[in-house]
């Protein structure tokens, strides 16, 4: 999926919130050139429709900066949204051109259906639904795919067990557990079982006790 943006350099002495009521959005982009960065103002509607289409830290962006001018491919790093109303507040990219690795996001997709899970009556737990990894910046996978198909009951699948896209290097440990299947929770359904034979004080027992 190829996304593009148009953006233009934003005054240092301009005003967040005066942008943003003339209907644009904040941004900033760096990575380009070292340490720099570049201030950037962004229309909301095109800002909006970007955020909606990419993933953060995921997907190539092509950013243009008219005035500048600059034009290059970068990640949305970060996204920030109004805490109360939940419109967009500001943007975050990083360039990638001049980057020869890039530590990127990526969902996991777990698929099959397990052996545990499906004639053992276990249970799949997957506590991971992404993973951190380094790859080439026009090498970024959209998802990584993890079979299960085969665990079993008692079964743990580690990041060391998965093999990855061609030049792509998990950050994470590689003890790092990413599926486990567990043994079915025991379900009792019986009642508890009242005394049949209660103990009955013999008469005259309580009066004994007192004295």
């Amino acid at each position: 999926m190829k996304l593009s943006i148009e953006c233009k350099k934003r005054s240092p002495e301009s005003k967040a919130k005066a942008l943003r009521r003339e209907g644009f959005v904040p941004a900033v982009l760096y990575g380009h050139k070292g340490a720099e960065s570049i201030s950037l103002s962004l229309g909301a509607k095109d800002a909006e429709n970007l955020v909606r289409k990419a993933s953060v830290n995921n997907t190539l962006v092509q950013v243009n900066v008219s005035d500048v001018p600059w034009k290059g491919k970068a990640i949305i790093r970060e996204v920030h949204t109004h805490p109360a109303k939940g419109y967009l507040y500001h943007v975050s990219f990083f360039s990638v051109a001049a980057q020869d690795s890039l530590d990127v996001t990526v969902p996991l997709h777990f698929v099959g259906d397990s052996i545990g899970v499906t004639e053992e009556k276990g249970v799949l737990d997957t506590p991971l639904n992404e993973l951190e990894v380094r790859c080439d910046p026009e090498n970024i996978p959209e998802s990584i795919e993890i079979d299960v198909s085969e665990l079993k009951v008692g079964d743990n699948l580690h990041l060391s067990d998965i093999k990855m896209p061609a030049g792509v290097e998990p950050i994470d440990d590689s003890d790092r557990t990413l599926a486990s299947v567990f043994a079915p929770r025991a379900i009792q359904t019986e009642e508890p079982v009242e005394n049949e034979n209660p103990v009955v004080p013999l008469v005259g027992e309580e009066d004994k006790e007192e004295q």
